[in-house]
């Protein structure tokens, strides 16, 4: 795995060690996924969220006003970077953006920072640089080890046979594999490269709107592919930061300009989830590159027997 690709670790906010490193590359594509990604961590540290965040993506898109051959750039950002006042239907791209909380306030600004670089220096005809915004639902999938997130924390506990505290059990989440995002993204790639009427413009990427789940569901879910789970529900007995009840995406603008829809179920994204971490926990010696592969093969082959099939 070392041997298939080449990887450089840095701080996205070391803007001339960015600067360089895309010098060197010459990249024809670059997905931005960097991110200080948790909601609660950025309540401990605010600045680091809002700098990591926002300033990073100002810094990558600077450096890649470096570049003098095409390039396209596609820019994750979340689906909290919407003013999220809990409303039943989807948020489509044209809703109002912004934040309660650090988190979702440092991707609102970096939403503004794209559209700013977009509109200030990647605007003209003859633009070597096309980009792509993306803001996508809750992922789940294997290779998560993040702090403080559902799936990670509940299989780390079951695999040790303990009782797992759920602070929210009764958020409802867009929950989705994170193979479905990352095809979403692919997509918007493929199409930017080959149609500049796509740049600047911002895509959707979650599950359809009928697989929002609160997450005591999504732990009856896991429940079915793991033996003997405990959960507690600790959301009386603990003082609570804000975070989102009900979020929910509208994906129509992806279907309708880039023929993209989801590929899983909830209970095909559960059951895939979790039959990673078993093999993970039952097997902590082996490398999972090839399960992983397997995954995704799976997936790709589920696709095709919905004959979903991208037109980029």
């Amino acid at each position: 795995m070392k041997d298939s690709i080449q990887h450089i670790e840095a701080d996205i906010r070391d803007d001339k060690k960015l600067k360089s490193t895309m010098c060197d590359f010459q990249p024809e594509f670059v997905f931005h996924l960097a991110a200080q990604a948790l909601v609660r961590s950025s309540y401990e540290n605010p600045l680091e969220t809002i700098t990591t965040n926002a300033i990073g993506s100002a810094n990558l898109l600077d450096a890649l006003r470096s570049l003098d051959k095409p390039v396209v750039a596609i820019m994750i950002t979340s689906d909290k970077a919407y003013d999220n006042v809990e409303w039943v239907w989807g948020y489509r791209e044209t809703d109002r953006l912004g934040g309660k909380d650090p988190y979702s306030a440092s991707k609102g600004m970096a939403e503004l920072v794209i559209r700013t670089y977009v509109e200030s220096f990647f605007n003209s005809a003859d633009s070597n640089v096309r980009v792509g915004i993306t803001r996508a639902g809750n992922v789940i999938g294997g290779g998560d080890w993040a702090v403080d997130r559902i799936v990670p924390d509940c299989m780390q506990a079951w695999s040790l046979s303990q009782t797992v505290d759920i602070r929210s059990p009764q958020a409802t989440r867009p929950w989705q594999h994170v193979l479905e995002p990352l095809s979403g993204y692919l997509t918007l790639g493929s199409a930017l490269a080959k149609n500049n009427q796509f740049h600047g413009e911002a895509y959707n990427f979650g599950p359809s709107s009928d697989q929002n789940y609160p997450v005591s569901e999504l732990i009856d879910e896991m429940a079915r592919y793991w033996d003997h789970i405990r959960w507690n529900d600790v959301s009386q007995s603990q003082e609570h930061l804000h975070e989102a009840g009900l979020l929910k995406l509208n994906c129509d603008k992806a279907l309708f300009d880039l023929h993209w829809r989801p590929t899983l179920q909830f209970s095909e994204t559960v059951k895939m989830t979790v039959e990673w971490y078993k093999r993970y926990y039952q097997n902590s010696n082996q490398s999972m590159y090839d399960f992983t592969v397997s995954q995704i093969d799976e997936y790709t082959e589920l696709a095709k027997v919905q004959d979903i099939s991208w037109s980029y």
